[in-house]
């Protein structure tokens, strides 16, 4: 990690804060649910949109198309190219119910 100053006492780094947005994510064949990272005055639109191959979600639960539970994971890299759509989950009404 790199640390700098200026003259004035701000400082610059390398690390860039994020806010963890709760999210269910679709793709092709799973529902995803987690957590997405986005840039603190950022939007979760902003995150989708970014130019890289993958989307990071931490604390995953992966759910097969009959809502079973397949996998629950620290950590999963989603192919931005088999993302159907996403939604912050505190938007939707019935999140926290078992799927």
């Amino acid at each position: 990690m790199s640390l700098e100053f200026n003259e004035k006492g701000k400082y610059f780094t390398d690390i860039i804060s994020k806010a963890a947005v709760p999210a269910i994510i679709q793709t092709t064949t799973h529902r995803i649910e987690g957590f997405v990272h986005i840039r603190m005055d950022g939007r979760l639109k902003d995150e989708l949109d970014r130019n890289e191959s993958f989307l990071a979600v931490t604390n995953a639960k992966v759910f097969k198309t009959d809502g079973t539970l397949l996998l629950e994971t620290d950590f999963l890299s989603v192919s931005r190219t088999q993302i159907v759509w996403v939604v912050p989950s505190e938007d939707t009404p019935n999140s926290g119910d078992n799927k």
